[in-house]
C-alpha cells in the first residue's frame, strides 16, 4: 500500500470510526422510528427504536466500539445493548423522525476500487492455537477438535458450505450492494459489480494453527496477524488473492480476545482489516491488506451473544454462534475494508441496523433452513425494502453481476467502451431502461460507420444487449450490425447481421458464451452519408450484459 493511500486511510479511519461508536444502538429494528408506518407493518414496535442524531457523531459510551475504533461492525452482547439504547433514549433529542433515506446504507468509496466482496467469496476458518486440541473428522467431512466443547467447529463449517446452496436466499438481501459507484450513493445501477452469491458454498478452508498457544487475551494487532499468517498458509500471497477472502480468527474456549466476554468488553465480535491503522499498534506489518473477524467463543458468554435466542434447550445452544458470524460475515463483504464499503451516515454496516431483532418476521431473527443444516440468523439491511426507504430483511432476490462495464451506459458517457467513427455518443431519452442509452450515427447524414467495442471476461453464460434502429435506407446502402468475437479461440461470429429496418423499436440480441472465457463485442451503425436525400441512419443500443 503506498503512502498516499495509507495517509487517506488515517484520515478516513479516525473520523469514520469515531462516529462508529454512536451507532451500533440500532438494533431491535432501531431505524423502525424512522421508518413510520414501515415499522408497524414490521411488527416492531416504534418504542424500542432509536438512535443518536444523524451526523452528530456524539460516541455512545456503553459501545463497545468507543475507545476502541478498529471493532467494526461490532455485535454488542445483548445486556450492553440495552445499556446503549437506554443512554440514546436519555441523550438524543425526540423531533420528528427524520426521512428514512438518511438512515439507509451508502458507498464509502473503497480502497483502489474494491470496498465489498464481489465475490464468489472465500471463507477460511482458523482455529487459533494449539488449546483446541486434537483433530478428529466428523461424518461430514468437517474437522473436529477435542477442544472445542460446545461443537463450534464443525457447526460453522456446515453453515459456510450451506450458505448459496438449495436455493436460500438469506445471501441474497447483500447482493444489493456493490463496488463502482460515486461516494455517498445509495443505489447501485444495473452494470455495477454486486456483492457476490456465495454459489455452492461460501468455505474456501480451514486451518488450525496448533504451533503455540492462543493468548489468553489477544490483542487486535495479533489476531489481523494471524489472518496475514493464514493467508500465507492458504497460498493467498497477493492482493488479487485476497479480494474476495475473509479469514475468521476463532479463538479457543476460554480465552478473552480483545476483552471479549470481560467487563469492559460487551461485544460479541467484530471484524476489520489487517492494514487498519487503529489496530492497536498500528497496522499489521505485510504487503497484504486482508479481512479478518475475531471471532471468539461465543458460547462462552452464554446468553449474552445469543445462546438459545431462536431455539430452545440443546437445539439452541449454537443460536449465537451462527447469528454472531452471520452478523460479522454479512458485514465483511459489504464493507471489506472498513468503512470503505456500505455503511450509513454514524458508520454503522449493513448488520448493524438489526442486531438482536425480535425472533420472526421478515425483519427478524429466525432459523436458516440449508441443505446443511437449520442455522439460526439475523436478518440484515436492506436498502431498497420498504418501498427504497430501507429496513430489516431476512431474504432478498439475488442480484446477479453483469460483467459488462458501463453496459447501461448510465455514467452518460461511453467509459469503459473504445470509440472510432464521427458519430458515437451517450443520449438522454429514448433509453431501453434508465436514463441514457449509446447512439451510433446521427439523424442527419454521417459519413461512414460509427463503433463502440468492449473486452470482458464472462462470468455467466449469456451475452444479450438490446437495439433500436432508425434507418430510412436498404441494408445495401446503411445497415446495424454487431460481432463478437472468443479471444480464447480467436474465432468471431456475428451476432446482429446487417440490418435496416425504418423503425425497429426496442429488440433484444442473446448469444451463449463461454464462463471464464475474454470476448470483445463490437457494435456498429453505417450510414451512407447521403446528403442528397437528407436522412441519416442510426441505432441506439442499450443494457449490454453478461450474466
Amino acid at each position: 500500500m503506498n503512502s498516499r493511500t495509507q495517509a487517506l486511510r488515517w484520515t478516513v479511519r479516525c473520523c469514520a470510526a469515531g462516529v462508529t461508536a454512536v451507532l451500533l444502538t440500532a438494533g431491535l429494528a432501531g431505524v423502525a422510528a424512522a421508518q413510520g408506518a414501515g415499522a408497524a407493518a414490521s411488527g416492531y414496535p416504534a418504542e424500542t427504536a432509536f438512535s443518536a442524531p444523524h451526523g452528530t457523531g456524539t460516541a455512545n459510551p456503553y459501545s463497545p466500539a468507543t475507545g476502541h475504533r478498529y471493532r467494526y461492525g461490532a455485535l454488542p452482547t445483548i445486556g450492553r445493548l440495552r445499556l446503549m439504547r437506554g443512554w440514546a433514549s436519555r441523550s438524543a433529542p425526540a423531533p420528528a423522525p427524520p426521512r428514512a433515506s438518511a438512515i439507509n446504507l451508502s458507498y464509502g468509496g473503497g480502497i483502489a476500487g474494491h470496498g465489498v466482496t464481489t465475490g464468489p467469496e472465500k471463507v477460511y476458518l482458523v482455529f487459533y492455537g494449539s488449546q483446541w486440541g486434537a483433530r478428529g473428522t466428523d461424518s461430514h467431512g468437517n474437522v473436529t477438535l477435542a477442544g472445542d466443547s460446545s461443537g463450534e467447529a464443525p457447526y460453522l463449517q456446515q453453515m459456510f458450505k450451506g450458505l448459496g446452496t438449495g436455493g436460500e436466499l438469506w445471501s441474497g438481501v447483500m447482493t444489493q450492494y456493490c463496488d463502482g459507484v460515486k461516494y455517498n450513493a445509495q443505489v447501485c445501477p444495473a452494470n455495477s459489480l454486486h456483492v457476490g452469491y456465495p454459489a455452492g458454498g461460501a468455505l474456501a478452508g480451514v486451518w488450525v494453527d496448533e504451533h503455540a498457544a492462543s493468548p489468553s487475551e489477544a490483542s487486535g494487532l495479533q489476531l489481523g496477524t494471524e489472518a496475514v499468517a493464514a493467508a500465507a498458509h492458504f497460498g493467498n500471497t497477493s492482493a488479487a488473492s485476497n479480494l474476495r477472502a475473509q479469514y475468521v480468527i476463532l479463538s479457543p474456549t476460554g480465552t478473552n480476545p480483545d476483552g471479549f466476554n470481560l467487563p469492559g468488553g460487551g461485544f460479541c465480535a467484530w471484524h476489520d482489516d489487517s492494514a487498519d491503522p487503529n489496530l492497536p499498534g498500528g497496522p499489521v506489518s505485510s504487503p497484504l491488506d486482508v479481512a479478518f473477524t475475531n471471532m471468539p467463543y461465543v458460547t462462552d458468554a452464554g446468553a449474552s451473544c445469543g445462546q438459545n435466542f431462536v431455539n430452545g434447550g440443546s437445539q439452541g445452544l449454537l443460536d449465537g454462534v451462527s447469528i454472531v458470524e452471520g452478523h460479522e460475515y454479512a458485514e465483511t463483504i459489504t464493507d471489506q475494508y472498513p468503512a470503505f464499503g456500505w455503511t450509513d451516515s454514524q458508520g454503522a454496516e449493513a448488520g448493524d441496523l438489526c442486531a438482536w431483532n425480535p425472533v420472526g418476521g421478515s425483519g427478524g431473527t429466525n432459523d436458516l433452513t440449508l441443505p446443511t443444516g437449520v442455522f439460526a440468523m439475523q436478518s440484515i439491511w436492506s436498502n431498497d425494502a420498504n418501498r427504497g426507504n430501507g429496513s430489516c430483511r431476512f431474504s432478498h432476490p439475488v442480484v446477479t453481476n453483469n460483467w459488462v462495464l458501463n453496459g447501461g451506459f448510465e455514467t452518460g458517457t461511453l467509459s469503459s467502451w473504445k470509440t472510432s467513427g464521427p458519430a458515437a455518443s451517450v443520449v438522454s431519452s429514448g433509453a431501453h431502461s434508465g436514463k441514457y442509452a449509446a447512439r451510433l450515427g446521427q439523424p442527419a447524414p454521417s459519413n461512414g460507420s460509427s463503433a463502440i467495442a468492449q473486452t470482458f471476461t464472462a462470468r455467466g453464460p449469456h451475452l444479450s444487449f438490446w437495439y433500436n434502429q432508425t434507418c430510412p435506407d436498404t441494408a445495401a446502402q446503411s445497415w446495424a450490425t454487431a460481432t463478437l468475437t472468443d479471444n480464447a479461440t480467436h474465432s468471431t461470429v456475428t451476432v446482429l447481421a446487417k440490418t435496416c429496418q425504418a423503425r425497429s423499436g426496442w429488440k433484444q440480441v442473446t448469444r451463449t458464451v463461454v464462463a471464464g472465457h475474454s470476448y470483445t463485442l463490437t457494435l456498429v451503425s453505417h450510414d451512407d452519408n447521403d446528403t442528397a436525400a437528407g436522412d441519416g441512419s442510426f441505432t441506439l443500443f442499450d443494457d449490454v450484459a453478461n450474466f
